[in-house]
């Protein structure tokens, strides 16, 4: 029987109606199913096109694999085997690194920031040197040490590359305690000179500078003493398996993150905020889907012949239901269908134009990032037709056994 009822669905569908005013109906039901589609369709893959941009930010300056201290937030450089996660075939480069924080002062400008200590590997394992914007990155001059400093960074402290003014960098000495008196001797300081400016994103180049090791153990006063071992890992190897075998490496003492592990509380909150927008679509959806009952109850009051007429042929009530459920369906696929391709259409036009733009000449892209994602036009595509399913049913349910009775 299921043909059958598909058949009168698809026959009033596509059918002359005796009355325009339901083909009106249900053109505007398809319209109004198609239109939070389409906007969930956009809105989701413009929101998998910034996720996608920051996770590309995060990628250029966070490593694959970052071996940390499991307490604490350095440990004992003898305690960690390199040469050892070296030989994993799952690693291709590992540096070593040492970073604290510390007041950063340059021509009575003052700023705190984090001082990265990094070894001559460094460059094998984050690509940094394609992040130069000013100079280069040369961190040893002969004998004298260079940094190289974030462009915010640089701009708030007044950085000039061609003034030749070193960088003097404060720490606290640490176990000294703070005296009114004598201030200054409560602090290391040191100095650097700054060879090259990087530009990455505003977070990290508000809070970085980037040094030798050797600076960063004498000002910190950690002789033999690392923050972390960055690891870039072999193309094509899976990072949750290498982490594994980095993990069993490393031994215990301490803990292994990928690049997702590293900021997993931002990329927990892009998450949420995907379905958050998901659901406010998804609102909009149900309310929209309203008017395919509209469309429905309109047809049943225009076909209460036909329902007599088949219920005299021995048409039972579930029967009955399912045509007005298949025309409320079919209404809802053609909207959801439309909805599907537009925003499909506009998603590849901006991908391949980019005619939407970002009003900030400062952005690191001028024009909205989108990223069409195979698993949202499913997701989307199953919710409206579930939604308007339930609909539909509901709508059957109730307007069915009256008119069936009608005599």
């Amino acid at each position: 029987m299921r043909w059958l009822s598909r058949l009168f669905a698809r026959r009033y569908l596509l059918a002359r109606k005796s009355h325009s005013v339901i083909n009106i109906i249900s053109g505007v039901s398809a319209f109004a199913v198609g239109v939070p589609v389409a906007a969930l369709v956009i809105l989701l893959s413009v929101f998998n096109g910034f996720g996608e941009l920051v996770r590309s930010m995060y990628r250029t300056f966070d490593p694959d694999i970052a071996v940390t201290a499991a307490e604490g937030k350095v440990f004992d450089a003898a305690s960690l085997d390199t040469a050892r996660l070296r030989g994993l075939k799952e690693v291709e480069a590992l540096s070593a690194v040492l970073e604290d924080n510390g007041l950063l002062e340059y021509r009575g400008r003052q700023y705190i920031g984090t001082v990265r200590g990094v070894d001559s590997l460094y460059p094998q394992v984050i690509p940094v040197e394609k992040m130069i914007v000013d100079g280069e990155y040369d961190l040893m001059f002969g004998d004298m040490e260079q940094a190289v400093v974030g462009q915010g960074l640089a701009y708030n402290l007044g950085v000039r590359r061609a003034l030749y003014d070193p960088i003097r960098v404060y720490a606290p000495r640490r176990g000294a305690s703070f005296s009114s008196l004598l201030p200054m001797e409560s602090y290391r300081q040191d100095r650097i000179f700054p060879a090259g400016t990087f530009a990455l994103e505003a977070e990290t180049d508000n809070k970085y500078v980037i040094a030798p090791i050797s600076f960063t153990r004498r000002l910190f006063d950690y002789p033999d003493k690392l923050s972390a071992v960055m690891i870039r890992l072999t193309p094509g190897t899976d990072p949750d398996r290498a982490r594994d075998a980095i993990a069993r490496a490393a031994g215990d003492g301490f803990r292994v993150l990928t690049r997702e592990q590293q900021k997993a509380s931002l990329y927990r909150i892009m998450v949420y905020e995907k379905w958050g927008v998901f659901l406010i679509g998804l609102l909009v959806l149900v309310i929209a889907s309203f008017s395919v009952v509209g469309s429905v109850i309109m047809l049943v009051i225009e076909k209460q012949k036909d329902i007599r007429t088949l219920v005299t042929l021995g048409a039972d009530i579930p029967f009955l239901r399912s045509i007005f459920v298949r025309e409320g369906m079919l209404i809802s696929l053609v909207g959801a269908a439309g909805g599907l391709v537009a925003g499909l259409a506009f998603c590849i036009l901006q991908q391949q134009l980019g005619f939407i733009r970002i009003p900030a000449e400062t952005f690191l892209v001028d024009a909205y990032p989108v990223v069409i994602q195979p698993g949202d036009i499913a997701g989307i595509a199953a919710t409206v037709l579930l939604v308007n399913y339930l609909i539909t049913k509901c709508t059957a349910v109730r307007m069915i056994p009256r008119s069936a009775l009608t005599s």
